[in-house]
């Protein structure tokens, strides 16, 4: 039986600023089908996703939906033609309750025509014990993990019924468990006939769920395939257009003398006795299950939340941190993983996104020196390959990938002794992780240090010289290069220890 399309976009085109971001693009998915739509950062996937649910406007082009031809104006209009869409940015408000972030813009109502709190609370149980998730509704978004906040916006999408869903980086906050939860219900919604488009750079996801893979690159669909006529190797040379080389340009360098030295580090969100060191010109992992308290830890060191007790020394001298101006102060940043409300500040451009936190190296005698600034940045951006039509673009219209950079740009112009790199290739494609991964590799070389947090083992495996493990808010175990293994790291992250004999 042929399965009609229930999506289809025909020839679009979209411009902005000096960069053609969609450049005759015509992609489609059928009923019961889940369509992967790959791409480095900046290849156009979200902006065409933006198009479809009636964010941006095309410049050319049509779309279709059951084959009828529709204008999708507002995200509203997709709404009610059954398109819905899971943001790769969690965009929220947090002083929003859960309840009320599930049903924002479409309140039920009583006779009378005001909003059915008791309806709404009612929807919201039912909600979460289907999808088996004991969250309060009452709960404010802003005491939820990243992790929650993006299985809510899975369930609000869900939960709407549309016939046409888009799942830009569902998984990249979420925990293995949760993820299991998530592809249990893309094929319960497949086997219901609906269509799904899902955007992703994890080549283990992308294999195991599609039907179809579309690759964008530079704006334009190279190739549309089923899955089993493409294999990882032709999709990862598809989207980045040149041969990578090997996965984790990791370089053996000299390592010197301890530079950050924490002893008996607690705080009241969650982590206590957290001892570690980290050496000149070394990568020093952090791994641990969703919760361990990993970004509890390094959010105290780098003064964002307050800690109780333990010492910092910084180069073999005690320091006091009470803010983020203290960690600065004694060249300690920290890159969070929550980039949109911690790293950028989305209506501003580029340029003032990276000199936010260094702008008195620019000002002499009062007076703000322009030259010098436009001329920092650019080379900042520069070395970073930052892909961006010019400095004097609002950072909002860049990929996730390259805001990412602009925020490491902004931490590069410190010229920090010590960087903190919470999650740092979250939601970036290969070839952009490619290059953060040089980038790291070049930072030590010149001598600095870098913590690198990640729910990834492979990448933690492929670059760090030396790993703590956490658990529990602790740290459960440290580990050598030369005795890295997945299976030694989750036995420390579970917490069970191997008894001798």
């Amino acid at each position: 039986m042929t399965q009609r399309n229930l999506l289809e976009v025909r020839h679009i085109s979209k411009s902005f600023p000096g960069v053609k971001a969609l450049d005759d693009v015509s992609f489609s998915v059928k009923e019961g089908s889940v369509h992967v739509l790959c791409g480095e950062n900046g290849a156009g996937k979200s902006t065409l996703m933006k198009i479809i649910n009636g964010i941006y406007h095309p410049d050319g082009g049509e779309t279709l939906i059951r084959g009828e031809k529709v204008r999708i104006d507002t995200p509203i209009r997709a709404g009610e033609l059954g398109v819905s869409m899971i943001f790769q940015e969690l965009n929220y408000t947090p002083e929003m309750s859960i309840e009320e972030s599930l049903f924002a813009g479409r309140w039920p109502k009583t006779r009378f025509g005001r909003v059915d709190w008791k309806a709404i609370r009612e929807r919201t149980l039912k909600l979460l014990a289907q999808e088996n998730l004991p969250y309060d509704p009452e709960t404010k978004l802003k005491d939820l993990s990243i992790s929650n906040l993006q299985m809510l916006e899975i369930l609000k999408a869900i939960s709407r019924d549309a016939d046409i869903i888009i799942m830009d980086e569902p998984t990249s906050s979420i925990t293995n468990k949760e993820i299991e939860i998530l592809f249990e219900k893309i094929n319960d919604l497949r086997a219901r006939g609906k269509a799904i488009v899902y955007i992703s750079h994890k080549m283990d996801e992308i294999f195991r769920i599609a039907d179809e893979i579309s690759i964008l690159r530079d704006g334009r669909v190279v190739e549309t395939r089923p899955r089993d006529q493409f294999d990882i190797d032709q999709v990862i040379a598809l989207m980045v257009g040149r041969a990578l080389g090997q996965g984790y340009p990791k370089e053996e360098v000299a390592r010197g003398d301890v530079v950050l030295d924490v002893e008996h580090f607690s705080g009241p969100s969650g982590f206590a006795d957290v001892s570690f060191n980290v050496r000149k010109g070394e990568i020093v992992g952090f791994a641990g299950l969703v919760g361990a308290g990993r970004t509890e830890v390094m959010r105290a060191l780098f003064g964002l939340d307050a800690h109780t007790g333990g010492t910092v020394q910084v180069h073999g001298k005690p320091v006091a941190i009470r803010n983020v101006q203290d960690s600065i102060r004694n060249g300690v940043v920290m890159l969070s993983e929550d980039r949109r409300r911690f790293g950028i500040v989305p209506v501003r451009d580029v340029k003032e996104n990276v000199t936010l936190a260094s702008m008195r190296q620019f000002f002499r005698k009062g007076r703000l020196h322009k030259a010098k600034e436009r001329r920092k940045v650019e080379e900042i951006c520069g070395r970073i390959n930052v892909k961006m039509a010019s400095i004097d673009v609002q950072v909002s219209t860049l990929s996730g990938g390259n805001q990412q950079k602009v925020v490491l740009s902004k931490w590069m112009l410190q010229d920090p002794d010590i960087l903190i790199l919470d999650e740092p290739t979250r939601g970036i494609d290969v070839g952009a992780k490619f290059e953060i991964y040089k980038l790291m590799t070049s930072l030590v070389k010149e001598g600095k240090s870098i913590i690198m947090v990640s729910s990834e083992l492979p990448e933690l495996i492929g670059m760090c010289d030396r790993m703590y493990v956490m658990a529990g808010g602790r740290i459960t175990g440290e580990i050598d290069r030369a005795d890295f293994s997945q299976e030694t790291i989750m036995r420390y992250a579970m917490n069970i220890v191997r008894k001798a004999g």
